[in-house]
């Protein structure tokens, strides 16, 4: 039987962790099950929580932090100093596993030794609402080949992964090492790259793999602002990786090209989908602009870019109501619906 270390890092999310440490260790038969839960001196009752369920149950330890060390280092601690199962998943205290999920992926890891890691799809619920119906029969599995997934993040300019539905091979963890602390907030999206730098990704088809809670502490990319914070961490997110896989990217280069590319235009389109929904108040257009511009110099020959001039002259008041004429945002409704599509159906 597969052994799997579940790590769940808690600050102030006392009230979550009955239900996510039930997720992990009563739904989750076929394997053996250990669980650490990390507070990370929170000013709540976490700690006290946290202690009363490993008082009931022999598979939960509790560390608890005397002071704040944040969220990264509470990750670290977990992965790289406590974990010792054939498998390690980094699971938040506010979100929880789907029945089975960690058979699904546990089988998928031993039959695949060539698979560093393992995810399927997530579901998100709203706090306070009731759990989406989830499905639990796999319907197959594939494994990609790690370089030619990674390079389709590159190509792609963003991540296909939330965070809770990912399993890990440890001794993978281990090789790779621990989040950066210099990526507090795409620390993720990094992590991926790089196991998949290292070793084949394998994804589970049909099957929900987690609940991903959505909550206003968690909610920082709804807002416009916080969506260009998300390309700037992004952009840093890749640039580190070429930098720390460049020993296993032969194509460095392109792949900088190509993510820089990718991102300047997500910017650009950002900017002028402003004007096509009468938000240009909102939405920091110059800033979306000028993130282009760090990105890509040449930015002005991009057909986003183009799209924004065309906006900019008929300006934000009469755009909304021409908008459904307009070849570019027809053409971007296109290319959403078949990235969802893609994703649901392969993981990518």
């Amino acid at each position: 039987m597969s052994t799997v270390s579940v790590v769940i890092p808690c600050y102030k999310y006392g009230h979550f962790l009955a239900d996510c440490v039930s997720s992990v260790l009563d739904e989750q038969d076929g394997v053996d099950v250990r669980v650490l839960v990390i507070d990370d001196a929170s000013p709540d009752d976490s700690a006290e929580i946290a202690h009363k369920l490993a008082a009931s149950d022999p598979r939960i330890e509790v560390r608890v932090h005397q002071t704040n060390k944040g969220h990264i280092a509470t990750y670290n601690e977990g992965l790289l100093e406590w974990a010792d199962g054939d498998y390690v998943a980094l699971l938040s205290a506010d979100d929880r596993l789907v029945p089975g999920a960690l058979v699904r992926a546990a089988a998928l890891l031993d039959a695949h030794p060539e698979a560093g890691f393992a995810y399927g799809r997530p579901l998100r619920f709203r706090h306070g609402g009731p759990l989406p119906k989830a499905r639990t029969q796999s319907t197959g599995s594939v494994v990609y080949p790690g370089q030619w997934w990674l390079e389709r993040r590159f190509r792609e300019g963003t991540g296909c992964i939330t965070s809770p539905e990912v399993v890990v091979r440890t001794s993978l963890q281990r090789t790779v090492g621990g989040y950066d602390p210099a990526l507090p907030h795409a620390g993720d999206i990094e992590m991926w790259m790089r196991l998949a730098a290292h070793a084949d990704v394998g994804y589970l088809r049909g099957a929900d793999q987690a609940y991903y809670r959505v909550h206003g502490k968690n909610m920082s990319t709804t807002d416009f602002g916080g969506q260009l914070d998300d390309l700037r961490q992004r952009l840093v997110a890749f640039d580190s990786v070429l930098v720390k896989c460049a020993d296993r990217l032969p194509h460095a280069d392109r792949l900088a090209d190509e993510v820089h590319t990718r991102l300047a235009r997500f910017a650009l389109r950002r900017a002028y989908r402003a004007y096509d929904r009468g938000r240009t108040a909102a939405v920091p257009v110059d800033a979306c602009v000028a993130f282009a511009e760090e990105c890509l110099p040449g930015y002005r020959a991009l057909p986003e870019y183009r799209a924004l001039r065309l906006r900019r002259r008929i300006g934000p008041k009469a755009m909304p109501y021409l908008q459904p004429l307009v070849w570019s945002a027809v053409a971007e409704r296109g290319r959403e619906w078949l990235w969802w599509e893609s994703w649901k159906r392969r993981g990518i």
